[in-house]
């Protein structure tokens, strides 16, 4: 990319802004927080959808809905998105997101991340993960030649681990949980030619979690269910699916939003705790030091301080839904209920399923994301969680 490119496609990037305290970022800016709080950053983009009969022929991958991206179709694009919907019961469809490139849901956002830096030039990114996020990455970084390095805690799956490496990105094991990663990231992200590709506080990464809910509606024929069930540690495919219902919704292309329901695994539930106590945000005691990590077999959403926490409650009370929360043993069962029916999901991407296939939702129509590959982690109880 030449500089006079980059800097044409620079100027059409919307700008970012802090929703806690409306501080403006701009597109150009390597901050990957807000300047005054340090909070995550949100897009200044309100988009408006394309009509269901206008997606006819258009390319077969989240770019098909290019109204609702913040940036245009890059080179680096792997395929990612369209996945299918199969049915589990009569009123639960699980969406298949671990059949993306990197076999995992986060592809969605890690692509839009990479291609934001392709247009920065950064010297090098970075990234910090508990696997699958970590794993698309540096697999788009390596499509786009951008040098990578992913910060893991200890404990992270072996397999994923591996696919990271094999992706060309350096790896930084961190001692301690999710929070000691994240927090070893931050401390390198503001060294000179640095940019942050991070799947929690940079906004352009839920611009791309949320063509999960347009693949829902366009595959749906023009309607989303009763309730979208969704697994949250960040929170960043809830946000995305957020996004996605209000963009929906004020285009008059559905005409009532689903519930939005969050799955949280019971070893690690701050924010179903925060729920149940009808707090606005985390409650006192989570807001302490990070504890190390926690055995579950649900890494992925095993975030005991998610820094947008205040934003994940707000919008499950916008869209009228709730909080489950899965014990470990629930989780192994129903890897192995989804295994007899022929698809093999990783631990954390079957919480979905262990929380409604017991009839939770009362009979309501539903859609689940199977969100990660069983590959990455193996079967629960052999996998050494």
């Amino acid at each position: 990319m030449t500089a006079e490119t980059r800097r044409t496609a620079l100027a059409a990037l919307p700008d970012c802004f802090c929703p806690a305290d409306g501080t403006r970022v701009p597109a150009t800016s390597p901050e990957w927080a807000c300047p005054l709080c340090r909070g995550p950053l949100d897009l200044d983009f309100s988009p408006t959808p394309a009509p269901l009969t206008s997606l006819t022929g258009r390319v077969n991958s989240l770019w098909r809905y290019a109204e609702c991206l913040p940036l245009p179709a890059p080179a680096i694009s792997l395929g990612e998105g369209r996945t299918p919907l199969v049915e589990l019961t009569g009123t639960v469809r699980a969406k298949l997101d671990f059949l993306m490139p990197t076999l995992s849901f986060k592809d969605r956002g890690a692509v839009m991340l990479a291609a934001l830096a392709g247009h920065l030039g950064p010297d090098r990114v970075i990234a910090d993960s508990s696997g699958n996020a970590g794993t698309a990455v540096a697999a788009y970084c390596a499509r786009a030649g951008l040098p990578c390095t992913v910060y893991v805690p200890a404990g992270t799956s072996p397999k994923k681990l591996e696919q990271i490496g094999a992706h060309g990105a350096r790896l930084e094991v961190v001692d301690g949980g999710r929070e000691s990663a994240a927090r070893a990231a931050r401390a390198a992200a503001d060294a000179p030619g640095t940019f942050y590709a991070s799947h929690v506080h940079n906004p352009y990464f839920l611009q791309g979690t949320k063509t999960y809910v347009h693949e829902v509606w366009e595959d749906l024929g023009g309607r989303l269910p009763d309730a979208l069930v969704v697994p949250v540690g960040n929170g960043t495919l809830l946000l995305g699916a957020a996004l996605a219902v209000r963009e929906l919704h004020a285009a008059g292309l559905i005409a009532k939003a689903p519930a939005l329901y969050a799955v949280q695994a019971a070893a690690v539930a701050p924010l179903a705790e925060a729920w149940r106590a009808g707090a606005d945000d985390l409650l006192g005691e989570t807001t302490k030091a990070a504890p190390q990590a926690v055995a579950t077999p649900a890494e992925g959403i095993a975030i005991p301080r998610p820094p947008r926490a205040r934003q994940i409650l707000s919008a499950v009370r916008e869209f009228g839904g709730g909080f489950l929360t899965v014990t470990d043993e629930q989780i192994a069962a129903a890897q192995l209920d989804l295994a007899a029916r022929g698809l093999y999901v990783e631990s954390t991407g079957v919480a979905c399923w262990a929380a409604v296939r017991d009839g939770a939702l009362d009979g309501r129509t539903a859609v689940v994301p199977l969100c990660g590959a069983g590959a990455k982690t193996g079967v629960v109880g052999n996998s050494g969680v």
